[in-house]
């Protein structure tokens, strides 16, 4: 009963397309102690967004690809922000995290006279700071949902990604404590080298320390859903005995199936390091045991807020996110889903005009 329950409430939210916080109410926030610190501690922060941009601004937005329901969903997130604030803005994806220099050239071009600041969503920690650096003596640059080195970023809207590890690695702890039988993990990290794989596997490592949980396998790789198809197929052809996949979404979203073709769905566990649609879906029909939300719709929206107060000078708050908590089948709902993911008719935009009031001036 409860997942059915969950699942209509799903397909009424998403259809209604009333995800995300409601227009210029506050949002619940984690502020940075320490700005783009992310091992400073928390600090719990109501965050007014503004009414309105005081001007139609326009910003380049770069992401590292649009392949999965995550990053569509910060676009989405986006979209409505742009438009509640009057401001317009032009996506450039790069394709996957390995085209570092794909997207270098994409920063290039957000130096152009035609957008006002930057939201650049990185594939690399450190790949792009020469360029962010540059860019960064004409227009504000915002960093959203991935990390990276902070040199020349005016301000962030991320969570930690080391805590979206942890919270996935305590969820297994927690099954499977010290002194208990051991089991067995292979660990889908995500794309070697991409600014958020390096935390998230060192938090998923360090919560599992006083576990009986081991890793014994372990596959990077880009979030696209062949290349993670194929990565599980490696795994399971070499270790069908494994006890535990673990990894990003697409990752878990592949996995559901093919357990299920190789008749092992009850035996092989999949726990995703973050949310998705599909991930979502597998989650509350028990297939997926748990996956923790960094609410990407929100980031999506609260980087668009960050740019216009940049530009504005009404800039108070420089480094902030969602609260990362975990979903599982006994709490997937409301909760779990608003500000997590577009509607399921939702589809890219990549280009966004700025939504002007009537009489406005321009």
């Amino acid at each position: 009963m409860r997942k059915s329950v969950a699942m209509t409430i799903l397909a009424a939210i998403l259809m209604a397309g009333h995800v995300g916080p409601a227009p210029a109410e506050a949002w619940q926030l984690e502020a940075r102690a320490i700005p783009f610190d992310d091992a400073s501690a928390a600090v719990p922060l109501t965050y007014t967004p503004l009414a309105r941009a005081a001007r139609p601004w326009r910003f380049c937005v770069l992401y590292p690809h649009l392949k999965d329901a995550y990053w569509l969903s910060v676009n989405y997130g986006m979209v409505e922000e742009a438009r509640r604030l009057g401001v317009a803005f032009d996506v450039y994806e790069a394709g996957g995290y390995p085209n570092l220099s794909r997207q270098i050239d994409q920063l290039k071009g957000c130096a152009s006279d035609e957008f006002d600041a930057v939201i650049l969503g990185s594939v690399s920690y450190a790949g792009l700071t020469a360029e962010v650096e540059r860019i960064a003596r004409l227009k504000p640059v915002i960093a959203a949902v991935n990390d990276i080195d902070d040199s020349g970023i005016t301000a962030k809207a991320s969570v930690p990604w080391t805590e979206m590890g942890a919270a996935a690695g305590r969820f297994i702890a927690e099954r499977h404590p010290r002194g208990s039988p051991p089991v067995r993990i292979a660990w889908f990290p995500g794309p070697l080298g991409a600014g958020w794989v390096t935390f998230v596997e060192s938090g998923f490592r360090a919560a599992l320390a006083d576990s009986s949980a081991e890793v014994v396998m372990t596959r990077f790789g880009d979030t696209g859903t062949e290349e993670q198809v194929l990565l599980v197929e490696e795994v399971l052809e070499a270790m069908p005995d494994i006890d535990y996949l673990v990894g990003s979404g697409p990752m878990a979203e592949a996995a559901v199936p093919i357990l299920r073709a190789r008749g092992q769905e009850g035996s092989i566990k999949v726990v995703s390091t973050y949310l998705s649609h599909a991930v979502y879906r597998g989650v509350v029909r028990g297939r997926i045991l748990a996956a923790p939300t960094d609410s990407p719709v929100l980031q999506g929206r609260l980087a668009i807020e960050l740019a216009v107060r940049a530009l504005e000078d009404r800039l108070t708050t420089y480094h902030a996110g969602p609260p990362v908590w975990i979903v599982t089948p006994g709490t997937a709902g409301i909760n779990a889903i608003e500000g997590s993911l577009a509607p399921a008719s939702f589809v890219p935009v990549f280009s966004q005009e700025a939504n002007r009031l009537p009489g406005a001036s321009p």
